[in-house]
């Protein structure tokens, strides 16, 4: 089992940033490729990034390319999501996620994954 914890969530403005943090324990931290997702009030949870086991790969949703990033440091079982230039429609909770492999179609689908962490709200005001 692989419990995941998600942090650095908070109140911010628009233009802003904030960097999420995600650690990982009870599990090979290195053996999953991590994902990032958000959930809004009243709104279905949506795929926002994906990072492969090693780092060489990632993926991001359209809206968020060019202004989050994300990155892992297996030494410290942590995956991060530098989130910048925020705008008031990122406002959500932002949930981590462990998925075996990755693969373009694969990390975008919330079925696909088997470890969640219980989110982190980020809110952006204009």
């Amino acid at each position: 089992q692989v419990q995941l914890v998600e942090s650095g969530g908070g109140l911010v403005q628009a233009g802003g940033s904030l960097r999420l943090s995600c650690a990982a324990s009870g599990g090979t931290f290195g053996d999953y490729a991590m994902g990032w997702f958000r959930q809004a009030s009243g709104k279905e949870r949506e795929f926002v990034a994906a990072i492969s086991r090693n780092g060489g790969n990632t993926e991001y949703t359209t809206s968020v390319k060019g202004r989050f990033t994300i990155s892992r440091d297996n030494a410290k079982n942590t995956v991060y999501l530098q989130m910048n230039s925020l705008k008031p429609e990122d406002t959500a909770a932002y949930y981590c996620a462990a998925i075996p492999l990755f693969s373009m179609i694969s990390v975008r689908r919330t079925q696909q994954y088997d470890y969640w962490g219980r989110g982190t709200q980020v809110t952006v005001s204009s």
